[in-house]
């Protein structure tokens, strides 16, 4: 089917409302080939009448699914290592300097799970044996199709390939027969994690503050005043002494902030 200039602008209006997300004119195709999908599978019988049905549907449903086929989800266990570095050589030591027990941290677009998961094998290496820690892990997507394959922990033997061999015994079970050739997460590090559906749009709800908030590779799909408000109320959600991570790609240069920065895509509170 093809999408007219008029109609892309529609959606992208509509897109930008409800996420953030700005999809500029180089997306057009991209929208095209995700949304037709849903047209196909939905009995639309054009964009139109799509778009349509979209702004007139009162409980939702379609609207989550059209969002979760324009979300963009690329992930991988312990990507941007130099984070997890900075985490074992500076972060991780400082709590145990100051006797800090209640730690909180949010990936704050999880996208299929693989980011919260690398960062719970990396606090249980490193606090497992230290029984009065008490450790969570909120991870958020806008998309629930990524979050079901996140909270169902099962990943094919090339995702898991980056994470190292003992940490892979030790978190992940190896799937044999009609399974051979996936590992699923292990209780213990699920445990750590709760996968929530969040915009990142929507007022911040937390009762609490975090430790650290990872929200990478994740604002780069967002225009200027977007991300500028959400800067802000990442700062708002840290502890005193909290970081930020954000993709190895991008920073705050440019940006009116509060933040200390500590090195590249580091910033402290």
């Amino acid at each position: 089917m093809e999408l007219s200039d008029r109609d892309f602008g529609r959606f992208s209006a509509l897109v930008y409302e409800k996420c953030g997300i700005n999809l500029q004119d180089g997306k057009k195709e991209l929208v095209r080939a995700r949304l037709g999908k849903r047209l196909r599978e939905g009995g639309f019988e054009d964009f139109r009448a799509y778009y349509k049905f979209l702004t007139e549907d009162e409980n939702g449903d379609e609207l989550v699914r059209m969002l979760d086929a324009i979300s963009t989800n690329l992930t991988s266990f312990f990507r941007e290592e130099k984070h997890f570095d900075f985490l074992k050589e500076t972060v991780f030591p400082s709590y145990l300097e100051t006797g800090l027990q209640r730690l909180r941290f949010w990936s704050a677009g999880c996208s299929s799970g693989e980011e919260p998961y690398s960062l719970a094998m990396w606090l249980l290496e490193h606090f497992a044996q230290r029984s009065y820690f008490d450790m969570k892990i909120l991870a958020t997507d806008i998309s629930t199709k990524v979050l079901a394959n996140a909270q169902r922990g099962v990943y094919p033997g090339d995702r898991v390939a980056k994470i190292p061999e003992f940490l892979l015994r030790k978190h992940f079970q190896r799937g044999y027969g009609r399974q051979g050739g996936y590992f699923r997460v292990k209780p213990a590090l699920r445990d750590v994690v709760e996968f929530k559906r969040f915009n990142l749009m929507e007022p911040f709800p937390f009762k609490e503050v975090f430790n650290l908030i990872l929200c990478r590779n994740v604002m780069i799909y967002f225009d200027k005043k977007t991300q500028q408000g959400l800067i802000n109320k990442f700062h708002e959600s840290l502890v005193d002494g909290g970081y930020l991570f954000i993709g190895h790609s991008e920073s705050l240069t440019g940006f009116g902030h509060r933040f200390k920065y500590i090195k590249p895509s580091v910033y402290g509170k």
